[in-house]
């Protein structure tokens, strides 16, 4: 790869551009999904979540983008204390303050999110702090409508909720 960039630049060719960009992984929507939880950027305190919301397309960051948020309460119970929705900075970014989330039932601690952006397909993820995690960062890359990366394959990246041995021991 380095030699095709040295080779394209001695010739005064533009170098291809690289995607630095995965896709980030679905997961389950969950039977707790309320649409429209209030727009609030905290719903307690102990767990910070941030990152950046992408393109898949071109890596760029999405302005604007919906990030609907959910989790347990202290309780281990959902309801409407413990949902919001937050919007994208103009770079993308976003911050999520919430209690650390709980396992119950047979499910590891974790916090969902379902993510919309115009011209993008809706993304619904979650997120797994591991044990004694108490701040976050999860990419959250779209896929544009329409879009095909070449080699036409889409590659996420390998990850999986821990167990409730890993979290919660």
């Amino acid at each position: 790869m380095l030699a095709g960039l040295l080779a394209a630049v001695a010739l005064g060719l533009p170098a291809a551009p690289q995607q630095a960009c995965q896709p980030t992984r679905a997961d389950a929507l969950g039977p707790f999904y309320v649409p429209n939880a209030p727009r609030r950027s905290s719903v307690g305190s102990g767990q910070v979540l941030t990152g950046v919301v992408r393109s898949l397309r071109d890596c760029k960051p999405i302005a604007g983008a919906r990030i609907e948020l959910w989790l347990v309460g202290p309780n281990g119970r959902y309801d409407a204390a413990h949902r919001a929705t937050v919007i994208s900075s103009r770079t993308g970014a976003y911050r999520f303050t919430s209690n650390v989330p709980r396992a119950y039932e047979s499910r590891p601690p974790h916090i969902h999110l379902r993510v919309t952006a115009p011209n993008h397909r809706t993304l619904v993820t979650q997120f797994y702090p591991r044990r004694g995690q108490t701040r976050g960062t999860l990419a959250l890359v779209l896929v544009a409508r329409g879009f095909e990366p070449a080699g036409g394959n889409l590659r996420f990246p390998p990850t999986s909720p821990p167990s409730l041995a890993e979290c919660c021991s």
